[in-house]
């Protein structure tokens, strides 16, 4: 079972065969954010986050670490631990399986972006089609891997690796955390570690599943935040400035919405 997991390699490299083909045929990302758009973008996206050397090689690590947890007693002792001393009950078992539900952060960044623009919040609806993208590529990633691989559950189900639930915790806590800073990202990441964990103490997944797909989330979602991040002076936004008339000149501004 555990050799099939070296198909992490092999579906990695199909993946940035995509990306890099994005590169190569993708037009320039629209300056509006609608869906006609979004395609060209996600695949931006990828690229800028799966075909960075640093990315890839912290992918294959995390892999190989997971085929080599796998492939040995470490799973399986990890999981006999958890199995014997549950630290969640059925209420905070039930509320971090929710909390970390992919379909909920999709569904949580699709009403963040209506809000934004029913407010005309160009700022935030900038921020939650960031958000939609990475969770996109995380999920498509995952749910991919989880289709070649198809490993056995400690509890008996199917297509164990890698866990999607902390994939997308990690990359929704990743993009607050580029985004807002320490003040939000700290809460995002220790709400990410105890989603991690709700899985290994459910039995839902091995403790190499947790540790890929927090990997996962955390390269996709600081990149891709980090890409369309703005850059902000003491809560300022910085933009280009040009003034015409008898004394042109360019510059920048301090920019801040009250």
């Amino acid at each position: 079972m555990g050799i099939t997991r070296y198909h992490i390699a092999l579906l990695i490299g199909i993946f940035l065969q995509h990306a890099v083909y994005a590169r190569l045929s993708a037009k320039p990302r629209a300056e509006s954010n609608n869906l006609s758009t979004f395609p060209f973008r996600l695949l931006s996206d990828a690229n800028e986050a799966l075909t960075k050397p640093t990315n890839l090689t912290a992918l294959l690590l995390a892999g190989g670490a997971g085929i080599a947890m796998h492939n040995t007693d470490a799973d399986k002792n990890l999981n006999d631990n958890f199995s014997r001393h549950r630290a969640f009950n059925d209420t905070t078992d039930k509320f971090f399986d929710y909390a970390g539900n992919p379909g909920i952060h999709l569904g949580a960044t699709g009403l963040w972006y209506l809000l934004s623009q029913s407010d005309n919040d160009k700022l935030n609806e900038e921020r939650a089609w960031t958000m939609l993208s990475a969770l996109a590529i995380t999920d498509a990633v995952t749910f991919g891997l989880k289709a070649v691989v198809n490993d056995e559950r400690p509890n008996g189900g199917d297509f164990a690796f890698p866990s999607a639930h902390t994939a997308s915790s990690f990359c929704v806590a990743s993009v607050l955390d580029e985004f807002y800073g320490p003040a939000i990202g700290v809460p995002a990441y220790i709400g990410a570690c105890m989603v991690g964990w709700r899985m290994m103490d459910s039995g839902d997944h091995w403790a190499s599943d947790v540790l890929f797909g927090g990997t996962l989330g955390y390269i996709v979602g600081h990149s891709v935040a980090d890409k369309h991040k703005q850059l902000e002076i003491a809560g300022f936004r910085v933009e280009p400035m040009m003034a015409f008339g008898a004394h042109p000149a360019t510059g920048i501004a301090l920019v801040k919405r009250f």
